[in-house]
């Protein structure tokens, strides 16, 4: 008894620090990262069962969510296109255009590569006296390629390479009319992911549970002022589960869950120049640009000004149903929820998909669940070809 009673005193003080200031009602503290385009899901498949991708089944677009799927996909080979215009509700030539593919040599391996470009539309660029200079056309774009391989019947891993490029200002030195220099930024990154899938065999059928992880965007930082200033990428952790459940040979439903977070410091942080005050100072911008990029990994875990609570907060979960029919026919739920200091991305997605021997089509469609949320009404479209039905229908024409 005497022993736990020590226990729950160290847990009462430790959570002291967290309990002692409630947080305002109006307290806002978004994670602020160079190209959050790269933060987008880019496939309608994903995006239809909650923006969740990293335990599921694998497909073409197993790229962004997590390579080490591709060691496990039954398809020799494919190629995919995503096409999703963005924030339709406030403007109307913002675009995010996905490309991947992927080639498995074996059963053991596979390489896969993907192209993201997100066009921001027209933006006028004006001088300090507010007469008209140009017109700029802002993008952002990454090129990446994966090499997965099975470790175990049952286990696989891949790494990824990725180059990252950001022109805010269409190439153009914006110091005219801002005052301030402002160019592209580049910067290289690469991802780490682990995957686990492990099949049940059920009287009704197959079944298969899933687990996947994978490290992205841990990479150098960005500065669009040639080294003044520099700014995180959204270096992210994203950890999920699934579980396939076969009713018999034709009927199968997975559900699966994820939450993912920035591995980036708040600029709102503990980590501050002024720490005499029990209420943390917002970072200083100089001070959090010299931030470096490992730092920045390991404090984005204990940098909340309060505490546990915001910590937890930090983090974006999802969840995710689909229903498929003969592996042909697909129907998609799904969730996604964000704290509301947090950007407060809180929305049900559906979606829906079809599969021949040689296409696949995929749907999404958002329905946000906040108030003022631009991503409602959100759509998103995939259209992929399997490379070997293409190569068989081919042959059988010759």
């Amino acid at each position: 008894m005497k022993r736990n009673k020590i226990v729950l005193a160290a847990l009462v003080a430790l959570s002291m620090p967290v309990m002692a200031e409630q947080m305002p009602t109006d307290y806002i503290n978004p994670i602020i990262t160079a190209m959050p385009s790269l933060t987008i899901a880019p496939d309608a498949h994903a995006a239809g069962m909650g923006d969740i991708g990293a335990a599921t089944t694998p497909d073409m677009n197993s790229q962004h969510w997590n390579a080490a799927k591709y060691a496990f996909i039954e398809d020799k080979g494919g190629i995919s296109a995503s096409y999703t215009p963005w924030l339709r509700k406030l403007v109307g030539d913002i675009d995010l255009a996905y490309l991947t593919g992927f080639y498995r040599f074996d059963e053991m391996q596979a390489v896969s590569a993907s192209f993201t470009y997100f066009s921001m539309g027209k933006v006028q660029l004006m001088a300090a006296n507010n007469t008209f200079l140009q017109e700029a056309h802002p993008n952002e774009w990454a090129l990446d390629v994966a090499y997965s391989r099975k470790l175990h019947e049952y286990v696989s891993m891949a790494a990824t390479l990725r180059f990252l490029y950001s022109d805010l200002n269409n190439g153009v030195n914006s110091s005219v009319s801002t005052g301030i220099e402002m160019y592209p930024a580049w910067t290289m990154a690469a991802d780490i992911s682990l995957y686990y899938r492990q099949p049940i065999e059920l009287p009704m059928g197959t079944s298969h549970f899933a687990l996947g992880f994978n490290l992205s965007n841990l990479g150098g930082k960005m500065s669009y002022d040639r080294g003044n200033h520099s700014n995180f990428i959204p270096a992210n952790m994203r950890i999920g589960a699934s579980y396939e459940l076969a009713f018999d040979n034709y009927n199968r439903l997975m559900a699966s869950v994820e939450c993912n977070r920035f591995l980036v410091p708040g600029q709102k942080s503990k980590f501050a120049e002024d720490q005499t005050s029990y209420r943390w100072n917002s970072t200083s911008e100089q001070e959090f640009s010299n931030i470096s990029s490992p730092n920045g990994w390991w404090q984005s875990f204990t940098d909340a000004p309060y505490g546990a609570r915001e910590e937890f907060d930090e983090t974006l979960w999802g969840i995710g149903l689909e229903y498929s029919y003969n592996r042909q026919f697909f129907g998609r739920l799904g969730y996604s929820h964000e704290a509301k200091y947090k950007g407060n991305r809180r929305y049900v997605t559906v979606g829906a998909g079809f599969k021949l021997s040689i296409v696949r089509l995929d749907v999404s469609y958002c329905i946000a669940t906040a108030s003022t949320n631009p991503l409602d009404q959100t759509m998103r479209f995939t259209l992929g070809f399997d490379l070997a039905g293409i190569k068989d229908l081919v042959n059988n024409r010759k």
